[in-house]
């Protein structure tokens, strides 16, 4: 029994010893992750039961208010509606520009590089610069209000009007994601295999034919990734907001993140804040999960 004992210890001991370089290895990404993940995740956690304003050590705990607040906020309502719009239609706008123009230029040739790389440019464009940009181009004075005046339109209040903001919130957000997702298509179509388009040539199947049954279906997962990306990338939308509108005219652009953003610091009510984020963290990933787990049957019914 000694004798069976000692080689099992020296085996674990040995498994151990090969284990200790990629320890090493992945102990400054494993450093990385809790510094700027899971220590923030847990104070943010301990603070949202506070009244904490950030300037001053002292704040006292008030248990659950700054949840009820968040849910009983007509702000908050608000920007959650506005942030959810936000959301579910530049998904879809996004994903069904981004397709379509995918399936248009995934053909080779300079022109259709060209096109890939304008379309995709806005994407790497910092958001503040973008919505900087059609700030000036859609202001009262501005050039899309001077080219409708040039030929006899009458000026539109793009950023004035509370419903003409969201849309044009909408619309440049939209501009400059599509990119992103045209991208990702353009991968999935280029890994489709060129035999199944020759066969369904020869079988006499057009191209809309060809692209509703073989491409679609093949690129399912690709959707999945898209549509999850795009959706928890669009409920985190500031940059844009605050460079188009800063959350006007009369609050009506307000997102969940511009909410908490302007609580914490301008308002500074740090620990309500953190009870926003925290909602917004478990909203995310259920809607994030829930997305995946829904598209991952529909990928399976897809190659079933």
């Amino acid at each position: 029994m000694a004798s069976t004992a000692v080689p099992r210890q020296r085996s674990a001991a040995q498994r151990w010893r090969r284990r200790i370089p990629g320890l090493i290895m992945a102990s400054p990404a494993v450093a990385v992750f809790l510094a700027m993940f899971v220590i923030p995740m847990i104070l943010a956690c301990v603070l949202s039961f506070t009244n904490w304003t950030g300037y001053s050590l002292n704040f006292d705990f008030v248990g659950w208010d700054n949840y009820a607040k968040a849910f009983r906020n007509p702000r908050s309502l608000n920007a959650a509606i506005f942030t959810g719009v936000i959301a579910v239609l530049g998904t879809v706008l996004c994903n069904v520009i981004g397709l379509a123009i995918a399936a248009l230029i995934s053909g080779p040739g300079r022109a259709n590089t060209l096109l890939r790389t304008i379309f995709f440019y806005p994407y790497v464009i910092s958001a503040l610069i973008i919505g900087f940009i059609w700030s000036a181009m859609l202001a009262p004075q501005g050039a899309v209000n001077g080219m409708l005046q040039g030929i006899g339109l009458p000026e539109l209040p793009f950023l004035t009007d509370p419903m003409f903001a969201k849309a044009s919130i909408i619309f440049t957000i939209v501009w400059s994601h599509f990119g992103f997702n045209m991208i990702l298509f353009l991968a999935g179509i280029k890994s489709v295999p060129t035999e199944y388009y020759e066969a369904a040539t020869v079988d006499g199947a057009s191209r809309w034919q060809q692209f509703r049954s073989i491409t679609v279906p093949l690129i399912a997962p690709v959707f999945t990734v898209n549509i999850v990306l795009t959706l928890v990338g669009l409920l985190k939308a500031y940059d844009v907001i605050l460079a188009l509108t800063d959350g006007g005219p009369a609050g009506s652009t307000q997102t969940i993140v511009y909410q908490i953003l302007k609580d914490s610091f301008a308002n500074s009510a740090l620990g309500f804040g953190a009870a926003q984020s925290i909602v917004l963290l478990i909203v995310t990933a259920v809607i994030g999960l829930g997305v995946t787990l829904v598209r991952r049957r529909a990928d399976q019914k897809a190659t079933d």
